[in-house]
């Protein structure tokens, strides 16, 4: 299993920065790149727990589809994606939101197995963590350019 921690401080309090993170018309901005689209599920404004969507987006040269659910969501706190469908033996995000002085500190724990055996973990190894830390890296920019304005 690969774990990817990331943490990213923002000057917006935390209910801002927590439905700036689960916003899917924000996630789709911040995506473009992959031109990553919300297609089944919740697909805009913000998601909720125990409610699922489908993104569909071109990584690595081909389409590519992934179904998660919020099985955990504590308001303003923490929230967690899971995958119910798609390309990886399993993936969890965990959300974490804690705020000190006007500025919110997001912590992101992505944990993901690949399948293939061996493969999968070179491909892993070679591509895939530097590509999900890279995505995600600058998802978290673009929720801090958003609210910080």
């Amino acid at each position: 299993m690969t774990t990817i921690h990331l943490t990213t401080k923002i000057k917006a309090p935390k209910n801002i920065v927590f439905d700036a993170s689960r916003n899917i018309d924000i996630h789709q901005l911040s995506a473009s790149s992959s031109k990553e689209k919300a297609i089944a599920g919740v697909t805009s404004g913000l998601i909720n727990l125990n409610e699922t969507m489908t993104w569909r987006g071109r990584h690595f040269g081909f389409y590519l589809t992934h179904k998660s659910r919020i099985p955990v969501m504590n308001l303003y706190d923490y929230f967690v994606d899971e995958m119910e469908e798609g390309n990886f033996k399993s993936f969890k995000h965990r959300h974490y939101f804690e705020e000190i002085n006007g500025v919110t500190i997001m912590t992101d724990k992505l944990q993901y197995e690949t399948p293939f055996g061996v493969f999968g973990k070179l491909f892993d190894f070679l591509f895939l963590k530097r590509h999900l830390r890279t995505f995600n890296i600058y998802r978290n920019q673009v929720l801090k350019s958003l609210c910080e304005k």
